[in-house]
């Protein structure tokens, strides 16, 4: 284990970060390094704008992928190399919203008779009672007022 490895992970450890978030921004830094073929602290900024327009076009990651790569370098680069990083030379991409999506009301209909127990039945038919997303709230109230 490299010595700068070795700090990213106890940085990681200290901030308290997930296992699969510390195994994600090890493995970031390391793609990084290989990349370009040299140690990750003789890599700077454009050689991260570089990795950042491959991410896009050479391995077609999502907008959502790329912008945890760039966190985890922004994390080696500030926390582990203590160098500082300019968001105006590295701009994040935009975040894709993914909508969520509608049920036909053969979807819905299968979904209620999928329920196993009755409670669990009562609750979706309470929540699909109505159309439109707005009025479920009203309707769960004033069912509950009632």
């Amino acid at each position: 284990m490299t010595h700068l490895r070795e700090i990213m992970l106890e940085e990681l450890r200290r901030r308290n970060y997930a296992e699969s978030t510390i195994h994600a921004y090890i493995h970031t830094v390391e793609h990084f390094s290989r990349h370009f073929h040299r140690s990750p602290d003789q890599l700077g900024p454009k050689h991260i704008r570089q990795y950042q327009a491959a991410l896009f076009t050479r391995w077609k990651l999502s907008p959502n992928t790329v912008i945890q790569r760039l966190a985890a370098l922004r994390f080696f680069y500030v926390q582990v190399l203590k160098r500082g990083w300019s968001v105006a030379e590295t701009p994040y991409p935009k975040k894709v919203l993914h909508l969520p999506q509608v049920l036909s009301q053969d979807e819905v209909a299968r979904l209620i008779d999928a329920a196993e127990f009755p409670f669990h039945r009562i609750l979706l038919m309470t929540l699909y009672a109505r159309d439109s997303p707005m009025h479920r709230p009203i309707t769960i109230l004033s069912a509950i007022s009632n």
